[in-house]
């Protein structure tokens, strides 16, 4: 089971740029599918990004798609998001969260499919 820590949350004016890194312990790191999801203040968890393990496939949230950038290097543990033009509605909580090997019949877009999650960074975006 691997062990993951976001980083690279902040504050930011709107329209900026951030790059959230979720560093992951574990030597088949690869294998796995990771997702980002965003927590606001009296709202739900919700799914912004994921990418499949090996194969690399992504998928987004249609109200970050087009601004946001999910990828990972596994020769470092890590996946980033990448966002940009940033807007005070994206401000939450951001975590990542992971699971081996899915089989495609798993919605990754939904909480439920991963095992293991990150603490948290926030994001804050000031208008």
């Amino acid at each position: 089971q691997v062990q993951l820590v976001e980083s690279g949350g902040g504050l930011v004016q709107a329209g900026g740029s951030l790059r959230l890194s979720c560093a992951a312990s574990g030597r088949t790191f690869s294998t796995y599918a990771v997702g980002w999801f965003r927590q606001a203040p009296g709202k739900e968890r919700e799914f912004v990004a994921a990418v499949r393990g090996t194969v690399g496939i992504t998928y987004y949230a249609d109200s970050v798609k087009g601004r946001f950038t999910i990828s990972r290097d596994n020769a470092k543990n890590t996946v980033y998001l990448q966002m940009t033009g940033l807007k005070p509605e994206d401000t939450a909580v951001y975590y990542c969260a992971a699971r081996r090997t899915p089989d495609w019949s798993t919605n990754l877009r939904t909480s439920s499919a991963y095992d293991t999650w990150g603490p948290g960074t926030q994001v804050t975006v000031s208008s």
